[in-house]
């Protein structure tokens, strides 16, 4: 955890707008967000910086996220940081393979309610203190 001891939290995502709109939600709940436009750069990013989570979508044109969530986990250094996949990947069998098959730490559909990020980050963080 950072140093202020508010989670810190790395957002992967290629639309900008989105990490905007994300960020804004996430920092009025005291959380501190730093985004990483494309995947290459928020690989780099996390294996620098070591955020408490990562919210990483899966279709970015320079690196599939699933790429990115790959390297993370075989990665000794970034396996233990939770991921929530924040996709427009919506369909049932998306969801299962990455919340059964690659086991991702939750798995949220755009469009989504604000709520339910913040709900799912707060579940995360509270199993990881556990």
């Amino acid at each position: 955890m950072n140093v202020d001891n508010s989670p810190y939290i790395i957002y992967i995502e290629d639309d900008s707008e989105m990490i905007d709109l994300v960020s804004l939600i996430l920092q009025r709940k005291g959380f501190k967000v730093k985004g990483a436009q494309g995947g290459r750069m928020g690989l780099d990013l996390v294996i620098k910086e070591k955020p408490d989570i990562i919210l990483l979508d899966l279709m970015m044109p320079d690196l599939d996220g699933w790429d990115v969530y790959q390297k993370l986990k075989s990665d000794k250094s970034t396996s233990h940081i939770p991921v929530i996949v924040i996709t427009a990947k919506a369909q049932e069998i998306d969801k299962v393979l990455g919340l059964h098959i690659a086991k991702v730490d939750d798995y949220i559909c755009k469009p989504f309610k604000p709520q339910e990020l913040i709900d799912s980050i707060n579940k995360i963080l509270s199993l990881s203190v556990q």
